[in-house]
């Protein structure tokens, strides 16, 4: 979160006065604060809400404090909820089990007022370090499934999410196609121009296509050097042809920006869509890939520039 913004803060409290006053010292601290009357009415508010701080009470009416820390820890929330239990148990065994329970931190009522702001200073730290982790956890996975040069998904990323996609179609009875690009005499780019024009040529072409495919379902993958997987959800062979064909069309008539100067380039194509089988999901998927790489082939041999449906191929 960022640091100018308030801290959300749950408290929870069955008794009125003991939580108004709770509730003025801590908006008085700079958090922004919702309340509870018991454990039912925390949960259900903490399902729909977003809070960095719990303060709860362990004696309540209903579910105590320790049920309902153990409650919160059961319900894997997407972000870390720190939890502060205030109890009037001074027992070592009572503070064990609230701790055990799911509380991050404890304090002895009546909370002294400085010692509780300094528990939830605590509080605020690990709840920035685990959204810290787990921001840096989402960049290591986000990079391990991404080109770094063109920004698609990669190989990787391919291989087993077309497994998934194939299972999908299968589930629900949709369709699915896959469309192989290859761009036409990219060497030749590299060889006059240098490989700096010819990475500029590998973006210009990828942002062509993603402006060409429904940002909602469709997704595209660097296969390897200049050739490119598109991947297309709940469409036949027939609405991938024609995907293809928008590509086809867009990319021999829109000049790439690079430092050579605008270059041109023309794609070739061939589709392929997933065929009735009983065949494991994998082995359907590298068919897939199988047939519109054997359809794209034929494109090029046949002069490059063009569409072919792997079904022509057959």
């Amino acid at each position: 979160m960022s640091e100018d913004l308030p801290f959300e803060l749950l408290l929870v409290e069955d008794e009125p006065t003991q939580m108004l006053l709770m509730k003025r010292l801590l908006l008085e601290a700079g958090y922004k604060v919702q309340t509870a009357i018991n454990g039912d009415d925390a949960l259900a508010k903490i399902s729909a809400s977003h809070f960095q701080l719990l303060v709860t009470d362990w004696d309540m009416p209903g579910m105590d404090g320790a049920t309902l820390c153990r409650r919160v820890r059961e319900s894997n929330l997407p972000a870390y909820l720190y939890i502060l239990l205030l109890t009037g148990h001074g027992d070592t065994e009572s503070v064990v089990q609230g701790l055990e329970a799911g509380a991050d931190d404890y304090i002895r009522k009546p909370a002294i007022k400085a010692e509780l702001l300094a528990r939830l200073q605590a509080g605020q730290r690990i709840v920035r370090l685990e959204q810290s982790l787990r921001e840096a956890n989402a960049q290591i996975q986000r990079l391990s499934i991404i080109d770094p040069l063109v920004g698609t998904y990669n190989r990787r990323y391919l291989n087993d999410q077309l497994v998934n996609e194939v299972e999908k179609a299968r589930r629900y009875s949709q369709p699915l196609a896959a469309v192989m690009a290859d761009l036409d005499r990219f060497k030749s780019i590299n060889d006059v121009h240098g490989h700096l024009v010819g990475d500029a040529v590998l973006k210009g072409f990828v942002e062509l296509a993603i402006g060409a495919i429904r940002g909602s379902s469709d997704w595209v993958a660097r296969y390897g050097g200049e050739e490119f997987v598109i991947v297309l959800p709940q469409t036949d062979g027939a609405g991938a042809a024609a995907t293809a064909e928008k590509i086809r069309g867009v990319c021999s008539v829109t000049p790439i920006n690079t430092e050579a100067g605008e270059i041109v380039v023309t794609a070739s194509f061939g589709v392929a869509s997933l065929t009735p089988s009983q065949d494991p999901v994998s082995v359907a998927a590298a068919t897939l890939l199988r047939d519109a790489d054997a359809a794209l082939y034929r494109s090029k041999r046949e002069g490059r520039n063009r569409v072919t449906m792997s079904r022509d191929v057959r």
